[in-house]
């Protein structure tokens, strides 16, 4: 059975499958940001990724906070454009929460998703329903608050979390852009998955995935 924490080494596992994630998704991201952008989001995010293990690497073995704020502040100074600034964002509000904790609950993780989206939807400005990555976050974030609120094991709310992100991800297909370059594209923009949306849902799976290591 599962324990009802993620400790720091799992955090840390949990770093280093996002960036595997991120290298082996790499083509499909540009490939979707292709449809609607320039084309970069895959390699971009990749590259970012790939420096973000090195960082993270010397700090393996301190507390969850300090994992989490080496991504972030990597992530805000290197990907560009908003990017950089939303996935910066969130890095950081997770790891302003469970600053010096070596492990952290269903309650924690609560917490600190919901200040990431609240970081997010401060620095980015979009609604739910604007065809960005908010709309792969907000779902996930309200499937962790209800599961922490029913006292859900930590298993069944990372499932859950994973489920609700995917979807909340494949429903940025039906959307018209309303942010960003992809949004002068207007209607011609349903269809299409969001890129962003879509890197970001594989980001939270590796929360969900990571911690079966």
């Amino acid at each position: 059975m599962m324990s009802e924490s993620i400790s720091n080494k799992q955090m840390y596992h949990i770093v280093e499958t996002i960036c595997d994630t991120i290298e082996e998704q790499q083509q499909y991201l540009s490939d979707l940001d292709g449809e609607l952008g320039d084309g970069d989001h895959g390699v971009n995010m990749a590259k970012c990724f790939r420096e973000v293990r090195k960082k993270v690497e010397p700090v393996a073995d301190k507390d969850c906070g300090t994992i989490l704020k080496t991504v972030g502040m990597y992530v805000m100074n290197s990907v560009g454009g908003a990017m950089g600034a939303l996935y910066g964002t969130m890095f950081l509000k997770l790891a302003a929460e469970c600053t010096g904790k070596t492990e952290v609950t269903l309650d924690d993780l609560a917490r600190m998703f919901t200040a990431a989206e609240n970081g997010i939807r401060t620095i980015g400005k979009a609604q739910v329903g604007d065809k960005t990555l908010l709309d792969t976050v907000a779902p996930a974030v309200a499937s962790l608050q209800k599961s922490a609120a029913e006292h859900k094991s930590l298993t069944e709310a990372l499932a859950a979390f994973e489920m609700a992100a995917k979807n909340g991800m494949e429903s940025t297909r039906d959307l018209i852009a309303k942010m960003g370059r992809a949004s002068r594209l207007g209607e011609r923009t349903i269809g299409h998955l969001d890129a962003g949306a879509t890197s970001c849902y594989f980001i939270l799976r590796s929360f969900a995935h990571g911690v079966e290591k």
